[in-house]
């Protein structure tokens, strides 16, 4: 017997909502039940139920467990039922918003890691040193995000291992999913020192384990991995770039270009500065520590320099080929491509120049949100989507399935980060 779509999606909504709502009515029931009462049990300490300190913070707490358990019921949904059960997919339309979003998004938004290291450790900048560890961290989890998000999507993700195994050396899609492989690997060394550090101030665990010469290993090899880490970024930024390459007929003229490879690592450069400066100053905000604005007013200064280049040479390209007249055209495709290049190329870009204005923590954390929604994710989704409509007409609108998703994915991550920066050393750097 088939359930219809509607009928899963109430069921999906009420476990996300009712999940919360009964946790907070059922358990401090249960807690007092298992005490036992006055004349059926014996005596017992009593047992502290946690409470929220505001109810913002109950609040966000409730939010939080809501967005999961709605993901978690779309998961279950899409592995039981298929992907055509949750999104508005289709042979003529097999790419869409987890696409454009959860890969190729994800993917851009995670290289302020590789940015970052090589800033530090291959060009020596150490003056930027307290901002790599929460980069890494930033970026293992992006990947993670990643690859979590490619086997909800992958019609078969149990196949997921087989590109490692049966290598097609032409294929472009290949490159990327064997270097995301491989650079989630790489960033999980580059990270595991902070680990080790926390866990080498137990003594009773150096005892046992040979957790100290393990870190003072991969400190040695640390170049290694980060110049591995460069070169795999570099090589899988700019390949989902040349994905796109293969569609001439497909892709709007306004993005489509035989150097979208170059333009997808710069953008991704770009990006992993001004992720940076969000992540930070969301962090200092967060964990109330003070905030490094000479540090991030320099960063910025940096992206400003990116962008001015990829904005020249997204101008040069689109008048070599004859597609600026359809920048000015009432379509779709016109509108979305002058918010990407004004409110994510241009309008940061300009803030970031003015020395007093990128020194202003307000105006560093709003041109850095600009450059990553309108900048990088809005043309990471003008590529996999809005530019091909007008081939295949407007037959795709994403479910709010595919909203939901990526919203429990960011959400989970943003949980991660936050445990991780409270328990291990990713703001501190301790020597053993």
């Amino acid at each position: 017997m088939e359930i219809s779509t509607s009928l899963w999606d109430l069921v999906i909504v009420g476990v996300g909502v009712g999940m919360p709502l009964l946790l907070v009515a059922g358990v401090p029931a249960l807690a007092k039940r298992l005490v036992g009462s006055a004349g059926v049990y014996p005596a017992a300490p009593s047992v502290p139920i946690p409470r929220f300190a505001s109810r913002g913070q109950l609040a966000r707490a409730l939010f939080v467990i809501s967005v999961l358990g709605i993901g978690a019921g779309i998961l279950a949904l899409r592995l039981v039922y298929g992907i055509g059960a949750v999104t508005n997919l289709g042979d003529q339309f097999p790419l869409g918003l987890w696409i454009g979003f959860d890969v190729m998004s994800g993917v851009a938004l995670a290289a302020g890691a590789f940015v970052m290291a090589a800033t530090v450790h291959v060009f020596r900048l150490e003056r930027f040193e307290p901002l790599v560890r929460p980069a890494i961290l930033t970026g293992l989890l992006g990947y993670l995000m990643v690859v979590a998000a490619l086997l909800i999507d992958l019609g078969r993700p149990y196949n997921v291992w087989r590109p490692l195994v049966h290598w097609q050396h032409h294929s472009v899609l290949w490159e990327v999913g064997v270097c995301v492989a491989t650079y989630t690997t790489v960033l999980m060394f580059e990270f595991a020192p902070v680990v080790l550090e926390r866990l080498n101030q137990s003594e009773r665990i150096t005892r046992h384990l040979p957790t100290v010469p393990l870190y003072r290993a991969l400190r040695r090899l640390s170049l290694v991995f980060i110049i591995a880490g460069v070169v795999l970024s570099t090589l899988h930024q700019s390949s989902l770039g040349s994905l796109w390459v293969l569609l001439p007929t497909k892709l709007s003229p306004i993005w489509y270009s035989l150097y979208l490879p170059v333009f997808f690592w710069l953008s991704a450069v770009a990006v992993g500065l001004t992720m940076t400066i969000v992540e930070a100053t969301l962090s200092a905000k967060a964990f109330k520590r003070p905030l490094e604005v000479d540090l991030l007013a320099d960063l910025a200064k940096g992206a400003a320099v990116i962008l001015a280049i990829y904005l020249t040479l997204r101008g040069v390209d689109l008048i070599a080929r004859d597609a600026w007249r359809l920048l000015f055209e009432p379509s779709l495709q016109a509108a979305s491509f002058w918010a990407e290049m004004g409110l994510g190329v241009v309008l940061p870009m300009l803030l970031f120049a003015v020395r007093p204005l990128r020194y202003k923590p307000g105006v560093l954390l709003g041109g850095a949100s600009l450059v990553v929604v309108f900048g990088v994710v809005l043309n990471r989704l003008n590529v996999s989507v809005i530019g091909l409509l007008p081939y295949t007409g407007n037959i795709y609108v994403p479910s709010w399935a595919e909203f939901a998703v990526p919203v429990a994915l960011i959400t989970l991550g943003v949980l991660v980060f936050g445990l991780a920066a409270r328990y291990l050393p990713v703001f501190e750097k301790r020597e053993v």
